[in-house]
């Protein structure tokens, strides 16, 4: 677990990924955008992400006096899958909905036990031993909670979820390459159209939308960090045509690469 914590909010939208998790808010507020999904949450919730997912988040609470301070917790599917067979040794509960996004008030249990958790961890000795332990708390807490159905899934090799998540290791690997949605479908064992719509329940985006994200965030990573051109960005990221290259760079960061790179490097130099 790590304490993410922000004393301003952002004036613009932050592009990333986040990871199997749970992210408890203690103060502030904070917005994530998952395609044209809106997830808002603040003190006293919690939001869950089942699988890999580009977003987009956005502080929208904090100040100097009262920062944003948010509680993370990576889920590992493994241990997910060990503790729901002993929660639910009866059968996993079946999900209405498969949302790799979900939010729900925080159970003052689960927040006890973070806290907790927080203070383990200024100590090497006791974050080494009674760390473990209270990280299975919270994950049993979770399970047993109002979204334990959908944390479950996590590991269930048989569920959607985890044959979206796997689909989606693999177009993480290969987002450079021509994507063929009925093999990929194969691949995890789904007919073309189930994949399709499971893949997006889950994502909120479809295959090629995801595979477009992923290529444009690596394009603007070459272009920033290696001091790449657009045209070699976008053809390094797998696009034949330049002006589609800009046309859908725009879209997705609301500037031209040019200008956008520009102002990363003028914002970067301001603040650093």
């Amino acid at each position: 677990m790590h304490a993410v914590r922000r004393s301003r909010t952002n004036t613009e939208l932050v592009h990333g990924f986040y990871h199997p998790s749970l992210c408890i808010v203690a103060r502030g507020a904070k917005s994530v955008l998952l395609g044209t999904e809106i997830y808002k949450y603040d003190a006293s919730q919690m939001l869950v992400v089942s699988v890999d997912l580009p977003v987009a988040s956005q502080v929208t609470r904090a100040s100097f006096a009262e920062p944003f301070l948010c509680l993370k917790l990576d889920l590992d599917p493994r241990r997910i899958t060990e503790l729901a067979f002993r929660v639910y040794p009866h059968g996993l509960p079946k999900v209405r909905e498969n949302r790799g996004v979900c939010v729900g008030q925080a159970d003052a249990s689960i927040v006890n036990a973070a806290t907790r958790l927080l203070e383990l961890m200024a100590d090497e000795r006791d974050a080494e031993l009674l760390a473990p332990l209270v990280v299975e708390e919270i994950l049993i807490r979770l399970l047993r909670g109002p979204m334990g159905s959908r944390v479950a899934q996590l590991g269930e090799v048989e569920s959607s979820m985890h044959r979206i998540a796997r689909a989606v290791d693999w177009v993480r690997a290969h987002f450079d390459q021509p994507m063929n949605v009925q093999a990929l479908a194969e691949l995890v064992h789904m007919s073309p159209s189930a994949f399709h719509a499971h893949f997006r329940a889950v994502t909120s985006l479809s295959p090629l939308q995801y595979q477009k994200v992923l290529r444009l965030r690596e394009a603007r990573r070459l272009m920033l960090t290696a001091n790449l051109d657009v045209g070699t960005a976008g053809r390094q990221v797998g696009y034949a045509s330049a002006s589609q290259f800009s046309r859908e760079y725009h879209r997705l960061f609301g500037r031209a690469p040019t200008q956008d790179i520009a102002q990363l490097r003028e914002h970067a130099s301001r603040t650093s």
